[in-house]
């Protein structure tokens, strides 16, 4: 019995604003790889760790270029949703989605909570689980979300669309430490997704932890940059279950797709808005109205432009203080 792995495609129409190529035509070559390589495997599914889409509901033209290249496989896709996948991070609004709908078409099962998947084959039962992103996820006990318990199989996979990661992330962000939940869960390969530049497996005794990356590389970030889109194989065919990476033919170094320039320019704009910000501090409080008015000055916005938006901030400011 085998598995193949992937996460975060981001399936969308229009090129982001940090790639410089043809993103929907690089992305298809990535899946149709990923389709060729399941079935020759001959895979007994194909499983996603979520953010199939970019958006809840992507445009038709863009859903059907990639659902006739999903069509292709022999395996059964399935998918656990992502933030992206769903309206204000509710899993519950997943029959308004786009995900949902090719769920209720066959193309695709989606993996979630209530639910356990069982593959069989010879002496081997594999249990098949998955978490789908909500707003409170990483930010509850993580027990909740990463933890599963085995019920009736030899081995357990266990899907999470969340912030799992090794290591203490930036501040600010919601996270899960694997060290959090290793102990506790059953799952023999906890597959992690969310954290697009993936992370380092991990071994805890006996038990895996994986995040391969995204396959689409959406950031001008270096790690992106440096880094290769992969999937995982889990091959459970053998006496003793078995893992390895597959580095994608079809994706080109990320020099030749990411715009650096972008992404610097973006750097200069954050320090240009900090050195700002010191400035008002080091002269002292100044009024939203006083900025409002230097900006108007500076950028030369109309007389009447500059009425309205004094007249909306001071009715927010009589709304924020109703508030308090």
């Amino acid at each position: 019995m085998k598995f193949l792995y992937l996460t975060d495609t981001h399936i969308r129409g229009r090129r982001p604003w940090t790639r410089k190529d043809n993103f929907a035509a690089t992305l298809a070559s990535k899946l149709q790889e990923v389709v060729e390589l399941a079935n020759d495997y001959g895979v007994t599914a194909v499983l996603h760790g979520g953010d199939f889409f970019d958006l809840p509901a992507p445009a038709l033209p863009t859903v059907g270029q990639f659902a006739a290249i999903l069509r292709q496989l022999r395996a059964p896709l399935y998918v656990v949703p992502g933030n992206h996948d769903i309206y204000g991070y509710d899993p519950a609004s997943l029959e308004h989605t786009m995900l949902g709908f090719l769920a209720r078409l066959g193309l695709l099962h989606l993996l979630v909570p209530e639910v356990k998947r069982y593959f069989r084959r010879r002496n081997l039962t594999v249990q098949v689980t998955g978490q789908p992103f909500h707003y409170a996820i990483d930010c509850r006990d993580p027990q909740k979300d990463y933890c599963v318990a085995k019920t009736g199989c030899d081995l357990a996979i266990h899907l999470v669309h969340g912030m799992l990661v090794p290591k203490p992330f930036y501040s600010g962000a919601p996270y899960t430490l694997i060290e959090q939940v290793a102990p506790y869960t059953q799952a023999d390969y906890t597959l992690a997704s969310h954290a697009h530049f993936g992370f380092p497996e991990v071994f805890y005794q006996g038990k895996w932890f994986i995040n391969p990356g995204s396959l689409a590389r959406l950031s001008a970030h270096p790690k992106d940059i440096e880094r290769f889109p992969q999937v995982v194989l889990l091959d459970f065919s053998g006496p003793v279950p078995r893992h390895s990476y597959i580095r994608l033919q079809s994706a080109r170094p990320g020099h030749e797709v990411i715009d650096t320039g972008a992404f610097e320019a973006n750097l200069r704009r954050q320090a240009r808005l900090r050195e700002h910000l010191t400035r008002i501090h080091q002269e002292g409080p100044v009024s939203l109205q006083d900025l409002l008015d230097a900006l108007g000055a500076k950028k030369k916005v109309p007389g009447y432009v500059q009425t309205e938006a004094r007249k909306r901030l001071r009715k927010a400011v009589r709304l924020e203080k109703r508030l308090r």
